[in-house]
């Protein structure tokens, strides 16, 4: 009888004392992260925090302005997946993915489009990411204004609908509808979403990808830390190494084109 009572309060007291790996993210924001763990980011952390012996706490905070002052910077976690490697208020850990904005097409319409210079976009009714409600625009709406191409641009906040399941698909919908003839779109979100149309799409990664000094079409991704969580950083990125061919093949399965850059030219990542 006593051992019975002994063994729960030897296993409560092991759970109080598990490792918690605090992370911020969006509960509804595929094909990153969701509430309910399907985003490839929650995939990704998972795997990080089974390395390194933690159990996951999530803190759900939509993805809008603000976002990391109200979550990992007010001390609410310790973790946010899927933030620029150079993104200069944070603890960056090594990038695991280098991603590009993408042109889409239908695949019937056979465009072949693949530079900002091709004079066929002035033609084009283009859709085009913006950053938020705020209208602060994504690189490549700067590079198609640099170019005198605005008045057939057609803008779809990168937050989209937050009341549908999947926001962020409205862009990759209108390509598909036929309702723009091309759109111009973060890779992860293009890959993910034009998997999941019924008709075939043409993915063509951007050039160039350096429109001069101020708009890069390439990122690299980290996790973000608090810049004095050092320690963190350094487990986060022996993790990361530990696992690249899983987080590769995570990102695999997501459609995530992952590329390589060579002066203007950008190439599939090997």
């Amino acid at each position: 009888m006593r051992a019975a009572i002994v063994l729960p309060l030897l296993l409560l007291a092991a759970n109080a004392g598990a490792r918690e790996l605090r992370v911020c993210a969006d509960p509804n924001n595929l094909p990153y992260s969701n509430a309910r763990g399907e985003g490839f980011e929650n995939r990704i952390i998972a795997l990080l925090a089974k390395d390194l012996d933690a159990n996951v706490r999530y803190t759900w905070w939509a993805q809008r302005r603000g976002f990391l002052r109200n979550t990992l910077l007010a001390n609410d976690c310790d973790v946010v997946a899927g933030v620029a490697s150079s993104m200069g208020m944070l603890g960056t850990t090594d990038p695991y993915y280098r991603s590009t904005y993408i042109f889409v097409s239908r695949a019937d319409r056979h465009l072949g489009v693949h530079s900002l210079d091709d004079p066929r976009l002035k033609q084009w009714m283009i859709g085009v990411q913006l950053v938020g409600d705020d209208g602060a625009n994504t690189p490549p709406a700067h590079a198609l204004a640099r170019r005198g191409i605005a008045g057939n641009v057609r803008g779809y906040t990168v937050y989209g609908d937050y009341a549908q399941a999947a926001p962020q698909s409205q862009v990759i919908d209108a390509v598909a509808r036929g309702d723009v003839d091309v759109a111009i779109v973060w890779g992860p979100t293009a890959g993910y979403f034009a998997a999941k149309q019924p008709v075939q799409l043409a993915l063509m990664p951007v050039t160039p990808w350096l429109d001069g000094p101020l708009w890069p079409m390439v990122f690299d991704t980290s996790m973000g830390v608090r810049k004095e969580d050092r320690a963190l950083r350094r487990e986060l990125n022996a993790a990361l190494q530990r696992h690249a061919t899983e987080i590769a093949a995570i990102l695999d399965a997501y459609h995530v084109p992952r590329v390589e850059t060579n002066g203007d030219r950008v190439s599939p990542a090997p």
